[in-house]
């Protein structure tokens, strides 16, 4: 295993467009998605949606087959096996839901490269009804970050990853994103880490505005091709930096790994923060 921590967001990042808004279109939910918008929080209106599928006769199967409709685009896909077949600890952080995010990586066999998903919890409660709940419980333990949603901050999982692995030794991170709740969780990384915000959404957008904030180094990306590209050219440079300082480097086992994998938007509705 390499000492590098990959945490990926989920929606527009690992696939293009966003799970949330694919349910809500291809299963007619636009109307009443859009009467709610404004009166609940996203993570509630999604959970109360599906009820509303619920009573309309709509099944769990239902959603899963909308779900494995989903595409993905090819070089995520290779990007992904690549990281992990170097050794990266690969995780996601993501304010989807459990149920959205396992249906779709296991659908394009995916599911297994992940260590750790981090995400909204969901369950199949006794009526057969799909349910999403908050990653972190507003009520009884609100987080009070203010740059995040009530129901999530990332910045606490990513505090918690972090304490994990460096249990462990000395872990080097690398965060993939492109929302504002990708924020947060960019400013807890440090010197020697990397963030990938993909270019022209709201994440690219906030550290741009303020660079100075973000300690870790920026590389920036727009597609699939160029996220494949940039991830394996920073897993090469970390390796390539490790091994020198451990006195085991040599020229041809650096380059070897990114060279073989070289190679010369569903629409959204609305914007969740993350």
């Amino acid at each position: 295993m390499s000492g590098i921590v990959v945490l990926f967001d989920f929606d527009r990042t690992i696939i293009d467009g966003d799970s949330d808004n694919w349910v809500v279109v291809e299963m007619g939910l636009t109307q009443s998605f859009q009467q709610l918008l404004s009166v609940l929080p996203w993570n509630t209106l999604m959970d109360r949606l599906l009820d509303e599928l619920h009573s309309q006769g709509r099944t769990i199967e239902e959603i899963e087959k909308c779900l494995k409709r989903i595409p993905m685009n090819p070089r995520i896909m290779s990007a992904i096996k690549a990281a992990h077949d170097f050794g990266c600890d690969l995780k996601i952080v993501s304010d989807a839901n459990k149920f959205y995010i396992e249906t779709i990586l296991k659908h394009h066999g995916l599911l297994g490269f992940f260590s750790e998903i981090f995400t909204n919890p969901t369950s199949v409660d006794e009526l057969g009804r799909l349910r999403i709940f908050p990653f972190h419980d507003y009520i009884l333990a609100p987080h009070a970050c203010s740059l995040c949603p009530y129901n999530m901050c990332k910045g606490l999982v990513i505090e918690r990853v972090r304490a994990a692995a460096t249990e462990n030794g000395k872990k080097r991170f690398v965060y993939v994103g492109d929302g504002r709740g990708d924020f947060c969780p960019s400013l807890k990384l440090g010197q020697g880490d990397y963030v990938m915000p993909r270019k022209n959404y709201p994440l690219w957008n906030l550290i741009f505005t303020d660079p100075i904030l973000v300690k870790a180094e920026v590389h920036e990306w727009s597609d699939g091709e160029e996220l494949e590209k940039v991830l394996l050219h920073i897993i090469s440079t970390i390796s390539k930096e490790e091994n020198i300082s451990n006195g085991t480097y040599t020229q041809s086992e650096s380059s070897d790994h990114e060279a073989n994998h070289q190679t010369p938007p569903n629409s959204r509705l609305s914007e969740k923060t993350a």
